[in-house]
């Protein structure tokens, strides 16, 4: 099945909570993007204590644009966090990473950048929750979709077809087809749901309609 989960790209945890309270009626998962400025050009949320009293019935996804996640992955391990996806680029261990998220039952995924061959993703198909093509540079929202993610998703799904493969970065719709069509799963969204003068609830349904659309596509 299909899925269009919210992305979050925030500086403030104040703007974070009102972004969650607005997608929580029409979604089950919600992407946080986490950049410290150590792997990205900019910095936006990423404090996980700042959660801590927070409370929302949907699923946290963590996206950790971050250097040297070994050394940060344990502040993101906590229940309320289901899901984490670290950078191929930035893990020196990522078995180790795999090793400590299962042991914390907390889901895993791995993250290329845009100008990384898909092929280094194979060893790992199998370990982790899923796969995810970034398909903009890592940090800033609001970018264009690269569509040269959209050959790196076809031959991806060749290569791990029993694998989740998640597509994040300038998903809108006509892209949102194009990427299912290529063989995505679940596709991760920010400025085509936030911001555009839609109300939320119709952007989501927008996404989902049009991403359904490239299953019947030939």
């Amino acid at each position: 099945m299909i899925q269009i989960i919210p992305a979050i790209n925030v500086e403030k945890f104040e703007d974070l909570i009102k972004q969650v309270r607005a997608v929580e009626p029409y979604a089950g998962w919600v992407h946080f993007d986490v950049a410290d400025g150590t792997f990205t050009s900019n910095e936006i949320w990423h404090e996980p204590f700042d959660l801590l009293d927070f409370k929302t019935d949907l699923f946290i996804e963590a996206h950790l644009m971050v250097a040297r996640p070994e050394k940060k992955i344990d502040r993101w391990l906590v229940p309320w966090v289901r899901r984490v996806i670290v950078h191929f680029e930035t893990v020196r261990d990522l078995n180790e990473i795999i090793k400590k998220c299962r042991k914390a039952k907390v889901e895993i995924g791995v993250a290329i950048n845009p100008e990384t061959p898909e092929g280094v993703l194979k060893p790992f198909c199998e370990k982790v929750d899923l796969i995810q093509i970034l398909a903009v540079k890592p940090g800033l929202a609001g970018q264009k979709f690269d569509d040269k993610a959209l050959r790196k998703i076809h031959h991806l799904r060749r290569l791990c077809p029993l694998s989740i493969i998640e597509v994040d970065g300038g998903i809108q719709v006509g892209v949102a087809r194009q990427a299912v069509r290529a063989g995505a799963d679940i596709l991760v969204s920010a400025s085509a749901i936030f911001g555009t003068g839609k109300s939320v609830e119709y952007a989501i349904r927008e996404l989902k309609e049009d991403a359904i659309a490239g299953l019947t596509e030939e």
